[in-house]
């Protein structure tokens, strides 16, 4: 832009004159900038940090003060972690501590009765479905090689001899062997409560 074009616009927006347009005298962000303004760089985002020159002597200071740190770690004898399992507390020790039978209240021994009677009548009425259909499935195979009979002989008795190759188990010996000696059972499942202890 010339000179003589920046005069006047210059002189127009001081006048005041509403046939100015906007983007001369308004700034619609922070990005744009009025003509009437000066014009400078994008502004600087960041500058990288400058990094500080270590001190080869502070290092080695900090190791010998490390070195002497775990020397006296490993002069102090480790602490022994208590093991509460074989530690019971002072109440079960007492002798004179006799736990007291609970006293249930009538109403609370007919409820026990009656959950005992609801849970009796479900597990029979479960027994007596299981066996009926025991039942019906031996009814059915029943039925089945009367009807193979009819059909085939030789069939049927295909059907009745025993296969070994469905149940491949062989037992020999007695059933209820006597104990090893010097066995040691392996621990079941279990949830591991054991407290971590730190060395301080």
């Amino acid at each position: 832009m010339n000179a003589a074009a920046c005069n006047t616009l210059l002189h127009v927006c001081r006048q005041g004159s509403r046939s100015c347009p906007p983007w001369i005298w308004r700034r619609e962000s922070h990005w744009q900038t009025s003509l009437l303004g000066l014009r400078s760089a994008l502004p600087m985002r960041a500058e990288p940090k400058k990094k500080k020159k270590v001190d080869p002597k502070r290092e080695q200071i900090v190791k010998e003060r490390m070195k002497k740190k775990l020397k006296k770690l490993e002069r102090i004898a480790p602490e022994l972690i208590p093991i509460d399992d074989f530690t019971p507390s002072a109440k079960l020790m007492d002798e004179n501590r006799i736990r007291e039978p609970v006293q249930l209240s009538g109403e609370e021994k007919e409820r026990r009765a009656l959950i005992i009677k609801k849970w009796a009548f479900s597990k029979q009425q479960e027994h007596e479905i299981e066996r009926r259909n025991i039942a019906c499935l031996l009814e059915s195979q029943r039925k089945a090689l009367n009807e193979l009979r009819l059909e085939s002989e030789e069939l049927y008795d295909a059907a009745v001899r025993c296969d070994p190759g469905v149940f491949p188990l062989e037992s020999c010996g007695p059933c209820n062997s006597p104990p090893i000696p010097k066995y040691n059972p392996p621990d079941g499942k279990y949830n591991d409560i054991t407290k971590v202890y730190t060395q301080q």
